[in-house]
C-alpha cells in the first residue's frame, strides 16, 4: 500500500473517531447537569464547580498553546475578555439556568441551532449572502425545534422561560463565533479557547461568591464528582479532541459527524434520566438535524457550548 495513502486513511479514521467522541462527550453535559440538580443545587453553584475544576486544565492549555509566543497585546486582551464573557461565561450560565426548567432533549436541540444563528448573525451584521437552500435549511431546523418545544410546553412549569434562556445561550455563543475569527487567526484556536475559557472560569467563580455566602459551597458529594466529570469529560476533553479532529479532517466533515450529538443526548436522557421518548421528539430531532446537515454541506461550521 502506498505510504502517503495509508497515512491519509489513518488521519481520516483518527479524525472521524475524535469528532464522534467529541460530539458524544459534549452531549453528556446536559445529562450530568440534570443529575446534579437532583441534589438540590442551582445553576450558580453548579457552574461554579464546573469552572473550578476546569480552571487548571484551561490554564495549562493557555500556557501550552502560548509557549514561545509573544504575549497578547492590550487590544487582544480586551477582545479576549469580551469573547470569554460572551462565549463561555454568559452562554454557559444561561444554558445551566435553562436546564433547570426544560428537558435535556429540548436543550440540546436548541443549542444545535447554533449554526443557523451564526448564519443569521452574519446576514444581519455583515450582509453575508444566504442562498435559497440555506434559508430552507433554517426553516426546517426551526420547525423541528418548535415541534419539540410544543410537545414539552405542557409537561411542566417554566418550559417557555427555560427555552428562552437556552436560546439566549445559543445566541451568546453565536456572537462569540462571529467575532472570534480575527483573533483566532492572530493567536490560534487553542490559545483563544484556553484564554477565553480561563477568563470565563474566573467570572463564574466570582459570580458565586458575589451572589452566595462561602457556606453555600457545602453540597452533596455527588455534586462534587458530577461537576469534576462535567469539567473533564464534557468541557475540556471535547474541546481538545474536536480541535484535533478539525486539524485532521476539516470543519465540514467534523460538522457532519457532530450530528450524532442530539441522537446520543436522546439515548442518554432516556436511559439515565428516564425522560420520555415520543414520536414528536423523534420528528423534531430529525428536522433539526436535517436542517443543520444541509448547512454543514454548505460549509457552515457547527460549534458547541
Amino acid at each position: 500500500m502506498d505510504a502517503p495513502a495509508a497515512t491519509a486513511r489513518r488521519e481520516l479514521l483518527t479524525g472521524v473517531l475524535l469528532a464522534g467522541a467529541g460530539a458524544i462527550a459534549f452531549s453528556c453535559k446536559a445529562i450530568i447537569i440534570k443529575l446534579a440538580y437532583r441534589h438540590g443545587v442551582d445553576a450558580v453553584t453548579t457552574i461554579m464547580y464546573r469552572m473550578l475544576f476546569s480552571l487548571p486544565l484551561f490554564l495549562a492549555l493557555s500556557w501550552w498553546s502560548g509557549r514561545n509566543k509573544p504575549a497578547p497585546t492590550a487590544p487582544q486582551w480586551r477582545t479576549l475578555f469580551g469573547l470569554g464573557f460572551c462565549g463561555y461565561y454568559l452562554a454557559s450560565f444561561l444554558d445551566f439556568a435553562g436546564l433547570q426548567y426544560i428537558s435535556a432533549n429540548l436543550e440540546r436541540l436548541i443549542l444545535y441551532l447554533n449554526p443557523t444563528i451564526v448564519l443569521l448573525a452574519g446576514k444581519l451584521l455583515f450582509k453575508t449572502p444566504v442562498s435559497r437552500r440555506q434559508w430552507l435549511a433554517l426553516a426546517v431546523s426551526y420547525i423541528g425545534a418548535l415541534v419539540v418545544f410544543a410537545h414539552d410546553l405542557n409537561t411542566g412549569p417554566g418550559i417557555a422561560f427555560g427555552a428562552l434562556l437556552v436560546l439566549g445561550s445559543a445566541i451568546s455563543y453565536a456572537i462569540y463565533l462571529v467575532y472570534s475569527g480575527q483573533l483566532v487567526r492572530q493567536l490560534g484556536a487553542m490559545r483563544v479557547t484556553g484564554l477565553g475559557t480561563t477568563i470565563a472560569c474566573f467570572l463564574c467563580i466570582a459570580q458565586f461568591f458575589i451572589l452566595k455566602p462561602p457556606s453555600a459551597m457545602i453540597v452533596a458529594p455527588e455534586v462534587i464528582w458530577l461537576s469534576a466529570l462535567n469539567a473533564v469529560l464534557c468541557t475540556f476533553v471535547p474541546v481538545l479532541i474536536t480541535m484535533m479532529a478539525l486539524e485532521r479532517i476539516g470543519a465540514g466533515i467534523t460538522a457532519q459527524i457532530g450530528m450524532i450529538g442530539p441522537m446520543s443526548t436522546i439515548i442518554l436522557s432516556v436511559l439515565v434520566l428516564g425522560e420520555p421518548f415520543t414520536a414528536w421528539i423523534a420528528a423534531g430531532t430529525v428536522l433539526v438535524v436535517a436542517g443543520v446537515w444541509v448547512l454543514a454541506r454548505s460549509r457552515v461550521v457547527r460549534p458547541d457550548s
